[in-house]
């Protein structure tokens, strides 16, 4: 199937669980914002599906799980010094995940236009993804806190493609916010079974679910024929 199919299409991705791993940077802060309390390191594996839930849902599993009392002014606290240094070292042990690169060039160069929707700060995720080298792909990376509703909202989506469905949209993810984000602005979206979703993403409704970000370009072509 030619690539022509690509040219002009608007594809937008989550970025936490779909481009990039982030879990092992995000789990490297949490444990050092909970050692002063005592706590011991938490592994990364337990961490993973919660990492969609922002950073206060971690600290507060974190110390749920040690069975050490955390009210809220001290999770307020921990969670400042946590976005400080997670802020300092985005992408320290985090990846892309296999694949990413590639298939975003051959995107590219088939003719469409990729952008970023996440739901992780603006002023982290524009940074992550130039340290990663990914940033270059993106017409524009649209994240909270840049002046729109997010994830589950429709106009995230239309942020971040620039159009309210001049031309054919695509969101990709791995969880619920991006099901519900696409639903509401009536577009079709493809999930990413590797990711941080805390419940089987099959349930959730989504065009397709995929093993491997290499198998994107086909499932694509699938879809939009």
């Amino acid at each position: 199937m030619h690539d022509s199919i690509l040219k002009n299409i608007s594809i937008t991705f989550d970025l936490d669980g779909t481009l990039v791993d982030t879990a092992p940077d995000l789990i490297r802060v949490l444990n050092l914002v909970i050692a002063p309390d005592g706590l011991a390191p938490v592994p990364v594996k337990n961490m993973r599906k919660l990492i969609g839930l922002g950073s206060m849902a971690l600290i507060k599993q974190a110390y749920k799980d040690a069975h050490v009392p955390l009210s809220d002014p001290n999770a307020v606290n921990i969670q400042r010094r946590f976005l400080d240094l997670y802020a300092a070292g985005l992408t320290q042990v985090s990846t892309a995940y296999p694949g990413v690169p590639e298939v975003l060039a051959h995107l590219k160069r088939a003719g469409a236009l990729l952008s970023v929707c996440t739901n992780k700060p603006g002023y982290m995720a524009r940074p992550l993804l130039e340290q990663l080298g990914l940033a270059p792909y993106f017409d524009k990376i649209v994240g909270s806190g840049d002046s729109v509703a997010t994830k589950p909202a429709a106009e995230h989506i239309f942020a971040a493609v620039g159009h309210r469905g001049t031309k054919k949209i695509v969101m990709i993810g791995d969880g619920a916010p991006d099901v519900f984000a696409a639903r509401a602005a009536k577009v079709p979206v493809i999930l990413m079974a590797y990711g941080y979703s805390p419940i089987s993403i099959h349930t959730f409704g989504a065009d397709a679910v995929l093993r491997n970000f290499r198998a994107l370009p086909s499932a694509l072509k699938e879809l939009l024929m």
